[in-house]
């Protein structure tokens, strides 16, 4: 397999972030994420926590020339060494992952590195270890995770806007939310979002993209 080639940050790309659900169907998996990219996703996040690395690297394979011809970027969850391999564009990590800095040291610049958040705290540490942004969640309550207690829409922009990092959010986001988001003032304004069951569990995930970037408008990446 080639190395996938370093692209620059790019705003545009992260205004939906599809991240795959983690039930390990390969064949389900390269449908749902090609239909999203038709409906206008340009960056996947590659979260199946149960395959080995090899079966990691072999859906990488196959989901890089859904994204590629696009101008797309896939992401790797928690595999910095997939990143850094070359496998993927780049890497999501978190608290439970190789800490922020030495993964940027693994990565070098090129490679994208993304940090899930949760607070404060974690915003800062994710500024300050070089990643090129955060995923701020749980924004609202979300089915893949039910009666986890969530931030809100108030809370999650006051962290937003006071993050030195660009901040995506996760969790429960529908057209309506998205509405919501593109609403507000630039400074508490997140560059995208992130979803997982509104595309992964959609009947048409092609319409359910299309609905939520035309929810977000056009602005949203510019924050």
């Amino acid at each position: 397999m080639p190395a996938v080639q370093p692209q620059p940050f790019d705003r545009q790309c992260l205004r939906l972030v599809l991240v795959t659900d983690g039930r390990g169907d390969q064949v389900r998996l390269e449908a749902v994420v090609a239909a999203a990219v038709r409906g206008g996703v340009r960056c996947v996040q590659l979260r199946e926590p149960h395959w080995s690395v090899r079966q990691q690297l072999h859906a990488a394979e196959r989901l890089l020339p859904l994204l590629v011809p696009v101008g797309g970027l896939l992401l790797a969850n928690d595999r910095v060494d997939l990143a850094a391999a070359g496998a993927t564009h780049g890497v999501q990590i978190g608290h439970r992952s190789l800490p922020p800095e030495l993964a940027r040291g693994v990565l070098g610049p090129q490679r994208l590195l993304g940090y899930s958040a949760h607070d404060q705290g974690e915003l800062d540490l994710a500024a300050a270890a070089g990643c090129d942004f955060a995923l701020l969640s749980p924004v609202w309550a979300t089915e893949s995770k039910p009666g986890m207690p969530h931030l809100g829409e108030a809370r999650a922009a006051v962290l937003t806007a006071h993050a030195r990092l660009p901040v995506l959010w996760l969790g429960g986001i529908t057209p309506m939310h998205a509405a919501r988001i593109a609403a507000l003032p630039a400074p508490h304004r997140p560059i995208g979002i992130a979803v997982r069951s509104a595309l992964m569990a959609a009947q048409d995930p092609q319409f359910a993209a299309a609905a939520l970037l035309a929810a977000l408008g056009s602005g949203v990446a510019d924050s």
